[in-house]
Formats: C-alpha cells, sequence, structure tokens
C-alpha cells in the first residue's frame, strides 16, 4: 500500500488531574491532522487548530465540567464562547478540515 492511500487514524489521550481509569475516561481528547477536540464526558466543549487557536464554550453543566474546561484553557480565562456560538464555530471548523459531524 502506498502512502497516499494510508487513512491516517486519529490519536487520542486524556487531560486533566484525574488518577485512575475510571475517571480519566470522562477527559478525553483527539487529535486527527491539524484538530484537536476535547471531550467532558460525551459533549465537545473544546477544540483547536493552528487557525482557531484554542476555542472553548462556556461552562452550562456544572462544577465537574468547569474543572473540565479549566485544565483545558489552563485557567488562563480565555474567552468562552456561549454555546449556541461555540458550536456554529466548531460545524464551520469541521468543513474547513473535511471533517463531518
Amino acid at each position: 500500500m502506498s502512502q497516499a492511500t494510508l487513512v491516517r487514524l486519529p490519536n487520542f489521550g486524556t487531560y486533566g488531574k484525574y488518577h485512575g481509569d475510571n475517571y480519566g475516561a470522562h477527559c478525553i481528547y483527539f487529535t486527527i491532522g491539524k484538530l484537536t477536540i476535547y471531550y467532558s464526558y460525551q459533549t465537545i466543549v473544546a477544540f483547536h487548530t493552528a487557525e482557531t487557536g484554542l476555542v472553548v464554550t462556556q461552562n452550562n453543566w456544572g462544577r465537574t465540567t468547569g474543572k473540565h474546561l479549566t485544565w483545558i484553557d489552563g485557567g488562563k480565562r480565555i474567552d468562552r464562547y456561549p454555546r449556541e456560538t461555540f458550536e456554529t464555530l466548531l460545524r464551520e471548523t469541521l468543513e474547513r478540515c473535511g471533517v463531518s459531524n
């Protein structure tokens, strides 16, 4: 198989300060190409590309997700977007990256 026909599979990892597999499964990110998407449980809460930088949603859930968001953005208090705006930016970024949702 030539290099041109290989499919790039995403790389998965965890973020945050949880110790143990039980909690780490709630803080997952994956990178495919130049796009990294961060999840809190099963919800996309942030993404990053060189073009967009780090884009983070506001916390609409609770203390645990707030902790996850702080781990993602380093507590730097970057602008966190209202959920509707975040989803629009995510959709546009997925389209630009050739990823459908």
